[in-house]
């Protein structure tokens, strides 16, 4: 095996921030903690190394605690390597100043700054009077289980899906009821079966179904069609849909990302659209997320359901953060695209010259990779093995993601070019030492 690269070290030490060309920015008394304006573009160097280690960092600082190797590269849990904008630093910077750090509640500032994200980028502005503040998605998915279903109740999920949407249901009493996405093996790209979707539906009596939109770990951005069909099959039967778009800022063109609740009043009046900057500006630590929910009476319950789980107010440092990104995270967003292109492509070509009987599966969306690595035979804790023991890499197998996922991993790209590169070579070196078996399941 070749020598590993130290988690982000990528041959000399890390520097402060990432900026090539970073500038002073300053704040209008008016605006608050995120009116920062930069004087001129800034040009975001994502090949500077950065250090994780020694921040509590669950990719970097907890290999022991869950039971791995303290020198596998990391490349599993989906955060990203990269600081967040300037403007969101200097925000906080700002705010941390100040010193007191009381409770707080978003403001007309916050919610004009993430509506006007949302209609600049998806051509959806949402009311203020529709969000439900929670402490991340994945709260909200199981703050939505228990507001809207019973012990007992089915929950209907496209698996292989973000594993996270089995133990909402699970852990909350209820029935997952699973309608497997349609692999395509040849192109490695999931469909959506909406004969077997409404079966499922009426056979097992769904009340409550979890999109994930775009996909994870597949990465597809749904289309306005496709969720259409899905969001008219749920209208005919009284289905709640909870629709997960924390991915939604990903999408690279031309595709595009569609909000459920952005097809038309009648689908939004029985939706939930659960989004948070986490992902997109990489502020899963601040624990913000906005859950919109248009239809007043769905709000109440949910609202209700909130409070008996005993959060009440946001986190102050999450509302500074996010309001600044989505204020002036634009530009920022635009150049991390480019570059998560470019790792795309890195992925793409390494396994066409080094493992091609891999499948990669190119995502519409996202900053993961879904891989088919079927061909060699390898499942469950066998591939794991794999992938830590000779590979020597954390990455999610997929078996995580239901048992449609197994035999797949999920690698995620949104690191330095130069330990992605390292990663993948390690991983095709362990390949390649056992060739594929073509034994698919």
């Amino acid at each position: 095996m070749p020598e590993r690269i130290p988690p982000h070290s990528a041959g000399k030490p890390a520097e402060p921030g990432h900026r090539a060309n970073a500038v002073s920015a300053s704040a209008s008394a008016t605006d608050g903690y995120s009116a920062v304006r930069p004087s001129v573009a800034r040009r975001y160097d994502f090949d500077a190394p950065t250090d994780r280690t020694g921040t509590d960092s669950l990719k970097f600082d907890r290999h022991v605690e869950r039971g791995k190797r303290p020198d596998l590269l990391s490349l599993w849990v989906a955060d990203m390597d990269f600081p967040c904008p300037d403007e969101a630093v200097e925000a906080l910077v700002k705010r941390a100043r100040h010193g007191i750090f009381g409770y707080s509640e978003p403001g007309s500032a916050y919610y004009q700054a993430v509506c006007d994200w949302m209609e600049r980028h998806h051509r959806w502005r949402p009311d203020p009077a529709w969000f439900v503040h929670t402490p991340g998605v994945v709260s909200a998915l199981a703050l939505i289980v228990q507001a809207f279903t019973h012990p007992g109740d089915a929950v209907l999920v496209q698996q292989p899906v973000y594993y996270p949407f089995g133990s909402s249901i699970r852990n909350n009493g209820r029935h997952l009821v699973n309608c497997p996405l349609v692999y395509d093996a040849e192109a490695a790209r999931y469909h959506i079966d909406f004969d077997a979707f409404e079966r499922a539906v009426t056979q097992h009596n769904v009340k409550l179904f979890l999109l994930c939109n775009p996909h994870n770990p597949g990465g597809r951005a749904w289309s306005a069609d496709e969720l259409r069909r899905l969001g008219t099959i749920c209208l005919r039967h009284g289905v709640i849909v909870a629709s997960d778009e924390i991915h939604m800022d990903f999408a690279y063109s031309p595709c595009v990302h569609v909000p459920y609740a952005s097809l038309g009043d009648e689908f939004a009046q029985q939706a939930i659209v659960c989004t948070s900057g986490g992902k997109t500006f990489n502020l899963a630590g601040l624990q913000t997320s906005n859950t919109i929910v248009p239809n007043p009476r769905l709000r109440r319950t949910l609202r209700a359901q909130v409070a008996r789980s005993g959060y009440s107010q946001p986190n102050s440092l999450g509302i500074v953060a996010t309001q600044a990104c989505y204020r002036h995270g634009d530009e920022w967003l635009a150049q991390l695209k480019r570059y998560l292109a470019g790792n795309l492509q890195l992925v793409r070509d390494h396994f066409a010259n080094h493992a091609p009987a891999a499948r990669v599966m190119i995502p519409d969306s996202t900053y993961l990779v879904w891989i088919d690595l079927r061909a060699w035979g390898r499942y469950g804790a066998d591939l794991e093995r794999l992938v830590e023991e000779d590979a020597g890499l954390w990455l999610d197998c997929g078996d995580m993601f239901g048992e449609d996922g197994d035999g797949f991993v999920r690698i995620n790209m949104a690191t330095q070019r130069a330990y992605l590169q390292q990663a993948l070579q390690q991983l095709t070196d362990a390949l390649a030492a056992h060739p594929p078996t073509d034994r698919q399941a």
